[in-house]
């Protein structure tokens, strides 16, 4: 793969996990989660870019603003999942890239940070464009 964009933004939301007995993560907490998207693709259009990056923050800030302070377990994307970090990934993989009109996209990951030490990671193809 030749070029490769991404933007960050961080927020503030909760959550509190299920399905097993983690101590104080069962219990509601906040995490300052850091997002990172990064696209991937091989050709850039008539002006020189992946992707118009003005597009792109637009809207990774779309999503971030329906994360923000939110109850992750509470929103119908998790409903039956335990909200790790891992489905909360692709959770906004999903509810991102789609958004993003750029054909010549080839590939796209989200990495979310819930602390300074612990990240987890979705990538897939773009396809369908």
């Amino acid at each position: 793969m030749g070029y490769e964009l991404s933007v960050r933004r961080d927020f503030v939301a909760r959550h509190f996990l299920v399905g097993g007995d983690w101590g104080a993560e069962n219990e509601p907490h906040s995490h300052h989660y850091v997002i990172e998207l990064r696209l991937g693709g091989d050709v850039l259009n008539e002006h020189g870019y992946l992707v118009d990056i003005v597009e792109v923050e637009r809207v990774l800030d779309g999503w971030v603003a329906d994360h923000r302070d939110r109850l992750l377990n509470d929103l119908p994307a998790f409903a039956g999942l335990n909200p790790s970090i891992e489905h909360f990934c692709r959770i906004a993989w999903e509810g991102i890239v789609p958004r993003i009109r750029e054909r010549a996209l080839l590939s796209a990951s989200v990495t979310i940070w819930e602390n300074d030490i612990a990240s987890a990671s979705y990538s897939a193809p773009v396809d369908g464009r």
